[in-house]
């Protein structure tokens, strides 16, 4: 296991629903970045390097699905950061628009918080553990 906490980037441009995923999980002992827009969250992607993302679809400046393209076609790093998207769509389009964008997880909003971290637990099964 990695000497440094798991980092997790929240992106979602509801201030109260940031605000309290990143509390929640961050309780949890993972070290959360935040981001309010896809530009925003593209940078701290590109930055920060977070081994899973929380991205919402419906942000400004850059949506999520914009974001998620970005990611897959560019990646910023050799290994793979799963992504969960968090979204209030719901309809089965936009699941098998996130399937074939290589989406690893699809949440819909309202969500429990016991599930959110029931799924960043899921992808870190999934994924080797970083060696820093």
């Amino acid at each position: 296991m990695s000497k440094h906490p798991i980092k997790i980037l929240i992106a979602d441009d509801e201030e109260a629903v940031l605000g309290i995923m990143a509390k929640k999980i961050a309780s949890k002992g993972y070290e959360i970045i935040t981001a309010q827009d896809g530009q925003e969250a593209w940078y701290k992607i590109v930055n920060e390097l977070p081994d899973i993302i929380l991205l919402d679809l419906k942000m400004p400046k850059m949506d999520g699905w914009a974001v998620l393209s970005q990611l897959r076609q560019n990646p910023p790093t050799k290994r793979w950061q799963p992504v969960i998207i968090i979204s209030a769509i719901k309809d089965l389009e936009s699941l098998k628009k996130g399937v074939s964008m290589q989406a690893d997880h699809y949440l819909t909003k309202p969500c429990r918080i016991e599930d959110i971290l029931k799924a960043i637990r899921l992808m870190l099964s999934l994924i080797p553990q970083r060696s820093l």
